[in-house]
């Protein structure tokens, strides 16, 4: 691993934590946050990730029938999931939260060691290449660090436990980065681990965190989701 890689792997651990320390410190803004939220995992699902996965399903090949019945799987197995734990709540008086915190931000952080991963892989084949990956996935991270916190305080979960998501989010890209000179990444596996992702983003974004913005139905928390759905799909048109 060569100093540039390196360089590129400690600024993805920066953008990651500098997005999710400006949504922990600016609380007060949090319907917007959900507002960004939602519009940048719904666009970073269709714009990305399900792109990619069919993608990888053409290459391998597999029929894309089992990656859609991955997204409708993972959907409605989080739907269930949530309602749930909705009927019978796994929080009290300490401030425990709701589950789907951790779950969604656990996935986020799933998710950055996978956008390491893709650097990584890319950088071996072509460092050109490598590079215009990483300059996409590096502001893509600053989403993603208040992607992750957005979800864990939106669920109740405490201050303290959301900002260890975000170093965990932080410090995924670095891990997925070394992973590739560690170990093959079966492509079929991911192209249905990313069918799962896409249908679990798709729920939290469309039903977890969307719905938090009609309690506040003005036109700057309309304009911040669509300013998200712009953005990813900016910073998605570089990878291709």
């Amino acid at each position: 691993m060569d100093w540039l890689l390196l360089a590129l792997a400690f600024t993805t651990f920066l953008s990651t934590l500098i997005g999710g320390t400006l949504a922990i410190k600016f609380k007060r803004a949090l319907p917007y946050f959900f507002a960004f939220a939602a519009g940048s995992l719904i666009a970073v699902t269709f714009f990305d990730i399900l792109p990619e996965s069919l993608n990888l399903a053409n290459d391998v090949p597999i029929s894309t029938r089992y990656i859609w019945i991955a997204v409708v799987a993972s959907f409605i197995f989080y739907t269930i999931l949530e309602k749930y734990f909705l009927i019978h709540p796994h929080h009290d008086e300490e401030g425990h939260g709701h589950i789907m915190g951790p779950i969604g931000a656990g996935s986020l952080v799933i998710h950055s060691f996978l956008d390491g991963a893709a650097i990584g892989a890319s950088y071996q084949v072509n460092a050109a290449v490598g590079l215009v990956v990483a300059f996409a996935v590096i502001f893509h991270d600053f989403t993603d660090g208040i992607n992750t916190v957005t979800l864990m305080l939106k669920n109740k979960q405490h201050v303290k436990k959301a900002t260890l998501f975000l170093l965990a989010d932080s410090l995924a890209p670095i891990l997925g980065i070394a992973a590739t000179f560690l170990f093959f990444i079966n492509q079929t596996a991911l192209a249905i681990i990313l069918g799962i992702f896409a249908g679990e983003f798709i729920y939290i974004g469309a039903v977890n965190l969307l719905p938090e913005t009609y309690k506040n139905p003005n036109w700057k928390t309309v304009f911040t989701t669509i300013l998200a759905i712009i953005l990813i799909f900016i910073l998605t048109s570089f990878i291709e």
